[in-house]
């Protein structure tokens, strides 16, 4: 691999690959990368106008819409126990709005103002919540014409993106920080410091199941201290009442890597080769997606973090600027 210097050309797997992305000097760690915006960075206190959308099989979705006139719609997604308090949430549907987009957050089922009513959950594949949404949206005259997805959503989007083909009824997509293969990522986050990260989102995961089931009656007992990583908690909850075998089954079947050649929306895929979540291994080549998929590689960035800035207390965000940018380019400046 060779060295990528201020944000021009990468050479990794055989291919270069430019980014406009530069960390400083002082920022170069992926771990302060990934944990800084979550304690340091403002969030912007948005007036979101607030929706419930009633799904088929009797559950619910949460979406907050935050519109502009005459503007083209942007449908964004969280991360793993995301919401809009994450600190890549309003701060880049703002920015998003900024730069002449409407946009609706789609809160994941379960992630909304509060617990979903049937025992099955969010998760990294769970692209048919997404179509239900879409396809809704659409009827009624609002189909968005990009998507932006976050760690776990991107996944989900890609997977989407990857089924639907010529039909996602997209004209545009983000995916930002992606977990390529599920299973990879879940044993990362039981080893060497990335076992912070895990055991914070194991805790996470814990107690919004816990909040759940105070309404709800428990598809089985289940004493959750024994749950110890997240593969765990997949194995044991998340697979089992989304309809999967087990952990491995859920990881192989929604693992986004699969579905990176058949996907047909032009599509931004930006990825920090260090992120802690992660292996490099995991990441796609050219070779491995379709010539839809522009590939956005930085040498660093950490787990959506992509800061930027000459002094620790002035912190710029590059993903405010890269994706907004990127999806005029596609909407608004295409000719």
């Amino acid at each position: 691999m060779q060295r990528l210097f201020c944000g021009r050309t990468l050479a990794f797997m055989g291919q270069r690959i430019t980014s406009s992305y530069c960390a400083p000097w002082w920022l170069k760690s992926p771990h302060l990368q990934t944990m800084l915006p979550t304690f340091m960075r403002k969030r912007p206190q948005l007036d979101f106008i607030w929706e419930r959308l009633e799904l088929k099989d009797g559950d619910f979705i949460d979406l907050a819409w935050y519109p502009r006139l005459q503007a083209p719609l942007v449908l964004m997604m969280h991360g793993l126990e995301g919401s809009l308090n994450s600190h890549y949430a309003s701060t880049l549907v703002q920015a998003l709005s900024q730069a002449g987009f409407s946009v609706v957050f789609m809160l994941l089922r379960g992630r909304g103002l509060e617990p979903n009513r049937l025992a099955k959950s969010y998760h990294s594949g769970a692209s048919a919540d997404l179509a239900e949404v879409l396809a809704q949206l659409k009827a009624r005259g609002q189909m968005p014409a990009a998507a932006v997805g976050v760690s776990l959503s991107a996944n989900l989007l890609l997977k989407y993106l990857g089924e639907t083909g010529i039909r996602s009824g997209l004209k545009a997509a983000v995916a930002i920080s992606t977990p390529f293969q599920l299973a990879v990522c879940a044993k990362k986050l039981e080893q060497g410091f990335a076992r912070v990260y895990g055991q914070y989102l194991l805790k996470q995961l814990k107690d919004s199941y816990r909040t759940k089931f105070q309404r709800l009656a428990e598809p089985k007992p289940l004493n959750l201290d024994t749950l110890t990583t997240i593969y765990q908690f997949d194995d044991q909850v998340t697979a089992p009442v989304n309809g999967f075998l087990n952990a491995a089954d859920y990881y192989q079947r929604s693992s986004s890597a699969q579905f990176l050649g058949k996907i047909q929306t032009p599509t931004l895929i930006i990825h920090a080769l260090d992120d802690p979540f992660m292996r490099p291994s995991i990441v796609p080549s050219a070779a491995q997606t379709s010539a839809s998929v522009h590939l956005e590689f930085t040498e660093h960035g950490g787990h959506v973090g992509f800061i930027s800035g000459t002094v620790p207390w002035k912190l710029h965000y590059w993903l405010d600027e890269r994706v907004p940018a990127w999806l005029r380019s596609q909407l608004l400046e295409a000719v």
